[in-house]
């Protein structure tokens, strides 16, 4: 029997309490201007415009808007929205960035990644949550840092509010839009393992994080890791002006707020770990995290440069590896670059026709999901049915977040194919294909269709949401009836209730005046039983009066005499 998706039903009205919102402030995230904004009485999100939904439990791990280009590309390669994810997950998020950054002196890295984390569904044998649907975990076949994670975070799915999305210039840093409802879809690349090139390439990175763990006196454990980024104030997820190697201290500009004191830093590190009151909390690094006090060193400084400044091999735009080893490595594959003469304004059809099956399973009468993991040129005699993709952006290559998975444009369209052509991007040789004029003809003709499905399936989704909201109108209407009659049934009850009252005050009444006459008249009687008892005792006196008058009158009466002396 498969589980339940809970979807939209799981949403329920926040709960933020003041501890919470004193949190926040003393955390510098809500220090800024409507940087938060916080629900009143909906009961399902419903962003304001240019905000996105989070929450308590992930913030205080680290999350900030604009989010981290690393952040977002997990999101784009697992398929997943901010929601999905447990706060234990944000947690290993944040820690992983500032291993990479302040200790390892790297861009967080995509292949060492997946050498160390996978994705697995989050719920029950009957329930699938929707919100933190999905977890973040460790290899078994891995030896990581121990970050001491709670079992679980209890109440965090209640504690939603909209924080304000800063792009800084680039829609890329944006967080996706919010769809409460969306289903949780498993992907390849949930478990996607390293390549052997990749695995050969973070070898070096393997055997240094080792070296952190197990050199004796200058071992690293993940509550330190934890306690460095919370006492830096610097947000791991946040999209930054520099990584943690060019920390500056209190000068630092991506700094959120002041240091935080030592019981509020030791009162919140407990708060997201599984630390016990009598474990301690260190104070002190044996390992000195890289930072502008602390340079990296030249050569460790020259491949930090090399990793930022060139995309990952998953997303160059020169890679032209097949379409499997893409799929098998979980990673995505930039769209084939048009010529050089063509580069004009953004035209999300201008490039490319996209085909995405990396999903495992797509519904029927919906489209994929919103995401995909890997991409291809498609133009085949069978059209593609269900699936739907990103539009590429120009010059892709550039955009990409450094070592991090390709992150595309929110915008969708469903893809169609072109009847009687097939171009596949590992194979480039055919001569019909490398005509110009076939190119342009393909060109136009995505761009023509590419609109096309994107206003018909524009007007598909208005109705949706319009039929939706007749739904919600009628539901309404009924939520109203409802409401009168229960109001109509508590005025009954409440005038029965107090008929119930005015029965029971008589009640009340009559046995208090039963009371008081059986308490009269048992005083009657004790009266006159007392007034009998006078009465008897009085008969009694003179009775032995009487008798004892009648004994002297016996005793001197003389017969002989036939006369009574006098006494």
């Amino acid at each position: 029997m498969a589980a339940a998706d809970l979807g939209a039903a799981e949403w329920e009205r926040s709960k933020i309490t003041n501890q919470d919102l004193n949190l926040l402030k003393k955390l510098g995230i809500s220090k800024k201007p409507k940087a938060v904004c916080f629900p009143s009485e909906e009961s399902y999100p419903t962003p304001p415009m240019g905000y996105r939904v989070s929450f308590v439990d992930h913030l205080i791990r680290g999350l900030s808007a604009p989010i981290h280009p690393f952040l977002r590309g997990l999101l784009y390669v697992y398929g997943l929205q901010l929601h999905h994810l447990t706060p234990n997950s944000i947690l290993h998020i944040s820690i992983f960035i500032t291993l990479c950054e302040a200790f390892l002196g790297v861009q967080p890295n995509w292949a060492l990644w997946k050498r160390i984390f996978f994705c697995r569904r989050n719920g029950s044998a009957n329930v699938a949550y929707n919100i933190g649907g999905v977890v973040i975990s460790v290899r078994s076949s891995v030896n990581y840092f121990d970050v001491k994670l709670p079992d679980s975070v209890q109440g965090w799915r209640k504690k939603w509010l909209y924080i304000r999305e800063e792009n800084h210039g680039c829609a890329e840093d944006n967080i996706p839009p919010f769809d409460g409802a969306e289903k949780i879809l498993r992907r390849r690349s949930w478990d996607a393992e390293a390549t052997e090139e990749e695995r050969t390439s973070t070898e070096a990175l393997m055997t240094r994080i080792h070296e952190l763990q197990n050199t004796r006196g200058k071992e690293l454990s993940g509550i330190q890791i934890t306690a460095y980024f919370l006492r830096t104030r610097v947000q791991p997820l946040q999209a930054r002006k520099n990584p943690f190697w060019n920390y500056a201290g209190d000068e630092d500009t991506d700094r959120l707020s002041t240091n935080l004191e030592v019981k509020d830093l030791d009162r919140l590190i407990r708060k997201i770990s599984s630390l016990k009151k009598k474990d301690s909390i260190p104070s002190t690094y044996r390992v000195t995290p890289y930072s502008a006090a602390n340079a990296l060193p030249k050569e460790d400084a020259s491949e930090a440069t090399a990793s930022a400044q060139s995309p990952p091999p998953a997303v160059s735009p020169r890679n032209k590896r097949k379409r499997n080893d893409a799929e098998d490595s979980g990673t995505s594959k930039a769209e084939e670059a048009v010529p050089s003469r063509q580069k004009a304004a953004y035209d999300p059809y201008l490039e490319t026709l996209i085909s995405s099956d990396d999903e495992e399973e797509v519904p029927t009468a919906d489209v994929a999901a919103r995401t995909s993991t890997s991409h291809t040129l498609v133009a085949s005699e069978t059209p593609v049915e269900g699936e739907e993709t990103s539009p590429p952006r120009q010059n892709v290559g550039a955009a990409t977040p450094p070592s991090s998975p390709l992150v595309p444009s929110p915008k969708r369209a469903r893809v169609e194919t072109i009847p009687e052509l097939t171009l596949q991007s590992s194979s480039s040789s055919n001569p019909l294909l490398d005509d110009p004029m076939i190119k342009e003809l393909l060109r136009i003709g995505a761009q023509f269709v590419g609109y096309r499905d994107y206003a018909s399936k524009t007007e598909e989704k208005l109705a949706e949401a319009n039929e939706r909201a007749d739904t919600l109108a009628q539901k309404l209407e009924q939520c109203e009836e409802a409401r009168k009659k229960a109001e109509s049934d508590a005025v009954q009850a409440r005038r029965e209730a107090d008929k119930a009252k005015a029965d029971a005050a008589g009640v009340e009444d009559v046995r208090k005046r039963l009371h008081a006459a059986e308490t009269s008249l048992s005083e009657h009687i004790s009266a006159q039983s007392a007034r009998e008892a006078a009465v008897t005792k009085r008969i009694r006196i003179q009775n032995r009066r009487f008798v004892n008058r009648t004994s002297q009158v016996t005793d001197t009466w003389e017969p002989t005499r036939g006369r009574y002396d006098a006494p």
